[in-house]
C-alpha cells in the first residue's frame, strides 16, 4: 500500500505539462492583452477596425450570412457549458468520482469571472449597434447588450471550453484529433465573428489572447491530485484523468 500511495504523495498538485512550457508564454499573452488595451484607450487600431467592419458590410451575401451564423454557434458559451456538463456528469457516475465535473466546474467560474468585468469595464459597443463612436473603448456607454464587445467572449468561450472537452474526451480520442479540436473551431469562430461584426478584429483578439491564457492555465491543473474534503467512498477514485 505504501509503494502505490507514495507517489501520488509526491506528484500532489504538479503541474500537468503544457506546450509551449513554462510561465514565460503567459506572461506573453497577458501582456499582449494589456498592451492591446492601452493601445485602443489611446485611439490606435481604429482604422483596422473600421476598415475590416465595412469590408464585411459590403461582401456578406444572405448565404454567406447565414453559413457564418451557423458556424458561429461552435462558439456559444450555453450550447459548450452544457455539452461539457452533460459529458463531465456521464464520466462522473460512469467511473464513480466527481472529478470530471471539476474541470468544468473552473472553466465555469473562470469564464464568468474574467469576461464580464472587463465587458463592463471597457464600455464597447459591437460594431453592428446603432450607438455612436461605437469603435471607441471606455465609451461610457449604458449597459446593455450593444455595449459589451471587448473582448470577444465567443472567443474566450471556445478556446477554453474545447479545452475541457478534449480533456474530458482525452481517453477516446487521438492526439491529432484532440489539437484538431482545440484549433479548429477557435479559428472558425474566430473568422465568423469578424465576417459578420458581432465584434471587432481587435475585440477578437483580445479573446484570443485571453482566451489562450484561461486556457493554459486550466490545463496546468491535476485534476486527478486536487484536495477534495471527505466525500463517500468511492466518490474521489484517483486516476480519472491519467
Amino acid at each position: 500500500m505504501q509503494e502505490t500511495t507514495a507517489p501520488r504523495r509526491q506528484s500532489r498538485l504538479t503541474p500537468r505539462p503544457i506546450r509551449p512550457s513554462g510561465w514565460w508564454f503567459d506572461g506573453l499573452l497577458l501582456a499582449g492583452f494589456v498592451a492591446l488595451t492601452v493601445a485602443l484607450a489611446n485611439g490606435l487600431f481604429y482604422d483596422v477596425d473600421n476598415a475590416v467592419r465595412e469590408w464585411a458590410d459590403a461582401h456578406r451575401p444572405d448565404v454567406a450570412y447565414a453559413i457564418g451564423r451557423g458556424l458561429n454557434w461552435l462558439g456559444s458559451g450555453g450550447s459548450l457549458t452544457t455539452i461539457c456538463a452533460l459529458i463531465a456528469v456521464s464520466l462522473a457516475v460512469r467511473r464513480q468520482s466527481i472529478r470530471p465535473i471539476l474541470p468544468v466546474i473552473a472553466a465555469f467560474l473562470a469564464t464568468g469571472f474574467a469576461i464580464l468585468p472587463l465587458k463592463i469595464w471597457t464600455e464597447r459597443a459591437a460594431p453592428n449597434s446603432k450607438l455612436p463612436d461605437r469603435v471607441e473603448i471606455f465609451n461610457d456607454l449604458p449597459f446593455g447588450e450593444y455595449s459589451q464587445s471587448y473582448p470577444s467572449g465567443h472567443l474566450v468561450n471556445t478556446l477554453v471550453w474545447y479545452g475541457v472537452l478534449a480533456l474530458l474526451l482525452a481517453p477516446w480520442l487521438a492526439p491529432a484529433t484532440r489539437r484538431w479540436l482545440r484549433v479548429t473551431p477557435p479559428v472558425i469562430v474566430f473568422a465568423s465573428t469578424v465576417y459578420l461584426n458581432f465584434h471587432w478584429l481587435t475585440d477578437s483578439v483580445a479573446g484570443l489572447l485571453l482566451g489562450l491564457l484561461l486556457d493554459r492555465l486550466l490545463a496546468r491543473v491535476p485534476w486527478d491530485d486536487v484536495p477534495l474534503p471527505p466525500l463517500p467512498r468511492g466518490a474521489d477514485r484517483p486516476g480519472v484523468f491519467t
